[in-house]
C-alpha cells in the first residue's frame, strides 16, 4: 500500500507541475485551448492565472517535501497537501467546471485514502 500511495502522490505532483507551468507560463498559448476560454480573455486575465499557479506551485513543494522528508514531517505534509488539493478541487469543480472535479479532487482523494490507509 506505500508504493500505491507514493505512486498516486507522485501522480498529484506531476499534475500539479502541469498546472504551474500551464498557468504561470503557458496561459496565453494553451491556455485558450486547454480552459475553453478566448485569446482575448486569457492575455486579459494572464496575471490572475499566473498568481493561481503559484499557489499550485506551493501545494506542489508541500507534496514534494512530504515524500523527501522523514517522519514526523512527512506525514504532515503530504496530508496537508493531498487535503488542500482535494478541497480546491472541489470548489473548482462546484464553481468553475465539472472537469476539475476529475483531473484535480479525484486523484488528490485517492492518493490521501491510500496515504491514509499506508499508516
Amino acid at each position: 500500500m506505500t508504493l500505491l500511495a507514493t505512486l498516486l502522490t507522485a501522480l498529484v505532483i506531476l499534475i500539479h507541475v502541469y498546472i504551474v507551468v500551464l498557468e504561470m507560463v503557458l496561459w496565453r498559448s494553451r491556455g485558450p485551448r486547454v480552459f475553453g476560454i478566448t485569446r482575448e480573455f486569457a492575455q486579459q486575465s494572464a496575471a490572475l492565472a499566473s498568481n493561481q499557479g503559484l499557489y499550485n506551485g506551493f501545494l506542489v513543494l508541500a507534496l514534494v517535501l512530504g515524500l523527501a522528508l522523514r517522519e514526523p514531517y512527512a506525514t504532515a505534509f503530504v496530508f496537508y497537501g493531498l487535503g488542500c488539493v482535494v478541497v480546491a478541487g472541489l470548489w473548482g469543480g462546484f464553481t468553475a467546471s465539472r472537469r476539475i472535479l476529475y483531473v484535480q479532487a479525484l486523484p488528490a482523494a485517492l492518493a490521501l485514502a491510500a496515504q491514509w490507509l499506508a499508516r
